[in-house]
């Protein structure tokens, strides 16, 4: 008994340790492959990296070095040529002197500096581009590009030694409306034959809005906007300010509106009856169709005409939206209408919006945005429609219609060639500048055409 307890424990003891040596070798060959795997793909992201390096640091006249070297030397010592080996020589003797050059493109610490971030289009303005060696040996000379817009600015950068710093002013052009992305700044090192670049680049960018030009307006309180909304509103409603009249009660009649005395003297019951308050919201509708201006001056005068009455609304307080088509596509322009709201919290809010406005070859049509705007406020007291000189006055009257009766709507044609003044259109008035100053003085003159 003995025996065999002894006998069935040793293999149990034997069993046991043989699985234990098995797992242990399995789990070793797991993490090896697993290992192998990391390994490879490590191997693979460095190759790739240095790949990437490679391409974006050898220039293409450096790839024509390379060439030049790699065929040379390999025609002249597998054929003998010596002519082919001398160039390729010469072509790695290049490469080799151009490597120093690359040395220290992080070197430089690049900051940039603008005198304003808000402008009117024709006002210069600087920026200051400041580069500074922060490394601890003397930089070799480089080059800084700085992206302004659509443009590019090249500052040459001198050797410089360990805490001096090159300050270089910088002129942006503001000629014309616009919003202007500047930066961000990239530093190239390279050799003076151009055949290796290092690149580094900066994350400072800086945005500069170019408002449009305005032009000063009398308070919205006098001249041809008070005169559109001096007329008393016709409208008449439950609940106002404006007492208008009383009439019988009819069921539903809210009892707040019951007037007690004259009902005991009558016997009847009798409500009030109001006369609508007409607010002071004003609306601008732009035109933004390429088709809707005859060209580009028409735009920023227009562009500059509802930016000086936007503003003007908005220091006096009143509640103004400016609204404008947004671009539709083609496969949906037959049945789809859209608009954008500028942004109308402060004047400067407006003026940036309007920087970055531009004509698009599809957007909502004039009187698409007149309904579309008359729908969102129908508790605008004057509208005003700003377009160029195409519109012709069937579509005017069409697009004026879009508003209530209730509403003093205004056509603001903007054409640099025709002759300034007011005229009647129906129910609608229509204003005629040929420059922004023609605004000023029409709007000034009251309701007199």
């Amino acid at each position: 008994m003995s025996s065999s307890t002894e006998s069935r424990l040793t293999r149990t003891s034997g069993t046991t340790g043989y699985t234990r040596t098995r797992y242990g070798t399995e789990r070793s060959a797991a993490v090896l492959a697993v290992r192998g795997v990391q390994g490879w793909r490590r191997l693979r992201r460095a190759v790739a990296r240095a790949a990437r390096n490679t391409a974006e640091t050898i220039a293409p006249a450096g790839w024509v070095v390379v060439a030049v070297a790699v065929v040379g030397l390999g025609f002249g010592l597998g054929f003998g040529l010596l002519e082919f080996a001398v160039a390729g020589g010469a072509g790695l003797l290049l490469l080799a002197l151009s490597f120093p050059f690359l040395f220290g493109a992080r070197a430089y610490q690049v900051a940039l500096r603008l005198a304003h971030d808000r402008v009117v289009a024709g006002t210069p303005v600087e920026g200051a581009l400041v580069v500074t060696n922060v490394g601890r040996r003397t930089a070799l000379p480089g080059r800084v590009d700085l992206p302004v817009g659509d443009g590019l600015v090249d500052v040459h950068v001198p050797l410089l030694r360990p805490g001096h710093e090159l300050s270089e002013t910088v002129v942006i052009p503001t000629q014309h409306r616009g919003v202007i992305t500047v930066g961000p700044a990239r530093t190239v090192r390279g050799d003076p034959l151009g055949i290796l670049t290092r690149e580094a680049t900066w994350q400072d960018t800086h945005t500069l809005y170019v408002h449009p030009v305005t032009t000063a307006l009398r308070s919205s309180a006098a001249g041809l906007i008070r005169d559109l909304e001096g007329s008393p509103s016709r409208t008449i409603v439950d609940a106002d300010f404006s007492f208008h009249a009383l009439r019988p009660y009819a069921p539903g009649d809210s009892p707040r509106q019951v007037h007690w005395k004259s009902t005991a003297k009558t016997g009847a019951m009798m409500v009030r009856q109001y006369e609508e308050t007409r607010r002071s919201r004003m609306i601008l509708v732009l035109a933004l169709g390429a088709d809707e201006y005859a060209d580009e001056d028409e735009f920023e005068l227009a562009v500059s005409a509802t930016a000086s009455i936007g503003v003007r609304g908005i220091r006096d307080g009143r509640d103004v939206d400016v609204v404008a088509g947004s671009e539709i596509p083609e496969f949906a322009r037959s049945r789809m209408r859209t608009f954008r709201t500028l942004t109308t919290i402060s004047s400067r809010t407006l003026l940036d919006d309007l920087a970055g406005i531009e004509r698009g070859e599809n957007p909502s049509r004039l009187r698409e945005v007149a309904a579309l705007a008359s729908g969102r406020h129908p508790d605008a007291s004057i509208a005003f429609l700003v377009c160029g000189s195409a519109p012709t006055p069937t579509q005017l009257q069409s697009a004026a219609l879009a508003f209530g009766s209730e509403v003093a709507v205004v056509a603001l044609v903007c054409a640099p060639t025709a002759a300034p003044g007011i005229r009647r259109l129906g129910s609608m008035t229509v204003i005629s500048i040929g420059l922004l100053e023609d605004l000023r003085q029409l709007l000034a003159r009251g309701g007199q055409s």
